[in-house]
């Protein structure tokens, strides 16, 4: 959800399905307020094709993406909306092909678009990944998994959900990951820990605890030692 500067409006999309998850469509909402009420407008498969974990990215000219698993979460799709976000406009891109990612997220630093996600592997973690381009039409580089630590391996038991970028520090970003209770879904619980950036790369390391003082350029030139 994010809120359209042109038409004053929170605009949401979300993932519609149906109980055999064959429906895979992608649902769009629009709120005068963050908390509601949303009116829902429809939900449609973009592209011709199906839709699955997704997020939504707005860009510093205010241009919106929706960033989605499609062909069978085979290949990540990076679609343009309209300049209202209600529909897509049409301009898409195919990336990672045959990859088999969902849980996307996508910010951006320094003119660079980055983006993570996970492997295909149900409630039960896996390795995160990660990448960088120049353009949110890529080309992309993957950089490999960007966690160290205990649980590194497994995204310290988490999925990745966004990216925090924090107002008024310079070069401050939080990973928020979801680290889901298959056994009890509304137990599930969430997972905050401070990005660094060595060169180019995503570097998130296992911290038991920690402060808002971590974030921004000192933890970075840190990092890099």
């Amino acid at each position: 959800m994010a809120f359209n500067a042109k038409t004053k409006k929170f605009v949401m999309w979300m993932h519609i399905d149906s109980p055999d998850y064959k429906a895979a469509r992608a649902g769009v909402a629009t709120a005068d307020s963050p908390i509601g009420p949303f009116t829902y407008i429809e939900s449609v498969r973009p592209e011709g094709q199906d839709s699955r974990d997704q997020t939504m990215f707005v860009d510093d000219d205010g241009k919106a993406y929706r960033i989605y698993s499609s062909e069978n979460n085979d290949t990540t799709y990076i679609s343009r909306l309209t300049d209202d976000w209600l529909k897509h406009s049409g301009k898409f891109v195919r990336v990672f092909e045959k990859r088999r990612m969902e849980a996307a997220v996508v910010f951006k630093r320094g003119g660079k678009y980055y983006f993570l996600a996970s492997d295909c592997t149900g409630w039960d973690p896996n390795p995160m990944r990660s990448a960088v381009a120049d353009s949110i039409w890529g080309p992309w580089k993957e950089l490999g998994n960007p966690c160290s630590g205990p649980g590194a391996d497994k995204t310290f038991l988490g999925q990745s959900s966004f990216v925090f970028p924090v107002a008024g520090k310079t070069d401050a970003f939080v990973f928020m990951g979801d680290r889901w209770n298959k056994s009890n879904l509304p137990d599930s619980r969430y997972l905050w820990l401070p990005i660094q950036f060595v060169g180019d790369a995503i570097k998130i390391q296992w911290r038991d605890s920690w402060d808002p003082s971590v974030l921004g350029p000192k933890s970075n030139a840190a990092g890099k030692k």
